[in-house]
């Protein structure tokens, strides 16, 4: 990338990006841009916060705070319009809760100004494989949950900081990419398309004997105990065992209630992290998008929330398909 990228002040709407129930959004606009240099990163940075200032946008920053800082003393009297908020980022929050957020920042934006939320985020996910995964899916998946939103999002992707395959993914994951202006990426696919095809990571702890196997739970209740007595021997934290538990017992409920016997978990511990695979026979989830929000929105008395709830609970959450069934891995680093 040659020169300053520009953000253009009015993006065009994201054509061709099918979000969830079909059809391209009439009001989200969601971009990646990719920058090389400092000075690459603070001109678009400056251009776009601007634009959403004068546009009387409610105007949310995400950032690391060495950008932050820059961001803030460029804009000088200007920033103090600009809500500064890492929770926007998946380096500051697990995926439900920074589409729960930025939701509640959505209704925001319709009660003041031009009624509309521009967010600024840039991109962090980590450099382990897991990571740049749990990543990718993030950004492709908020196609699906921006589909309703008045928002326009730019995702800046530093080229000299982020793994290749990060980088390398932005096209597929924005329906716009942002340089000298706004166009439509050629390469970005269906979330649901792509979130299916993307490869899953082994975790190299599953290569150890695990300290619980059990092959046919005969009941909930007793694999919800065998559980609970593997976490308490390995989790150190109370309150981290306590949310383990309740994730795994999510995900052992939906298999029984909702998969076939018979139903299988392996649990595995270190000193640093947990991994748990619960298995069984049903067909399991046709949608691979399902849980990052409630199944039933903001009414969650109807239920429905076992995988939204452990996606809320553990670092990563995997759905994995096999030849004779339906597994869920759930991983998550220990404190």
């Amino acid at each position: 990338m040659d020169g300053a990228p520009r953000a253009a002040t009015e993006p065009v709407a994201s054509a061709g990006a099918r979000m969830a129930g079909g059809g391209p959004s009439r009001a989200a606009r969601h971009a990646a841009a990719v920058v090389e240099t400092d000075e690459q990163l603070l001109s678009l940075a400056v251009e776009y916060v601007t634009a959403g200032l004068d546009a009387d946008d409610l105007t949310v920053v995400g950032a690391r705070p060495g950008l932050e800082r820059r961001l803030t003393e460029a804009l000088g009297e200007r920033a103090g319009a600009v809500d500064f908020d890492p929770r926007i980022c998946l380096f500051s929050s697990r995926a439900p809760e920074v589409f729960s957020h930025t939701g509640r920042l959505a209704e925001r934006a319709t009660t003041r100004g031009s009624g509309r939320l521009r967010l600024l985020a840039q991109v962090d996910f980590g450099a382990a494989p897991r990571d740049v995964r749990e990543g990718q899916c993030f950004e492709s998946v908020a196609n699906a949950m921006l589909g309703t939103v008045p928002v326009t999002a730019l995702c800046l992707y530093d080229a000299r900081e982020l793994p290749a395959a990060l980088v390398r993914s932005a096209g597929v994951t924005h329906p716009l990419v942002a340089g000298d202006d706004w166009r439509a990426s050629p390469d970005f696919v269906d979330p649901v398309e792509f979130v299916r095809g993307l490869d899953v990571p082994r975790e190299p702890i599953e290569d150890t004997p695990p300290l619980l196997a059990v092959d046919r739970a005969p009941t909930l209740p007793e694999l919800r105990h065998a559980i609970g007595a593997t976490l308490s021997a390995s989790v150190p934290d109370r309150d981290q065992r306590d949310d383990l538990h309740l994730a795994l017992s999510e995900m052992a409920a939906n298999a029984f209630r909702h998969g076939a016997p018979p139903v299988s978990a392996r649990l595995w511990a270190s000193a640093g992290r947990l991994v748990c695979v619960i298995a069984d026979c049903g067909p399991g989830l046709p949608d691979p998008l399902y849980g990052y929000w409630p199944a039933h929105g903001d009414d969650l008395g109807r239920g429905g929330m076992g995988l939204w709830l452990a996606r809320k609970l553990c670092d990563h959450v995997d759905v994995l398909p096999r030849r004779a069934g339906f597994a869920v891995r759930l991983s998550t680093a220990l404190r």
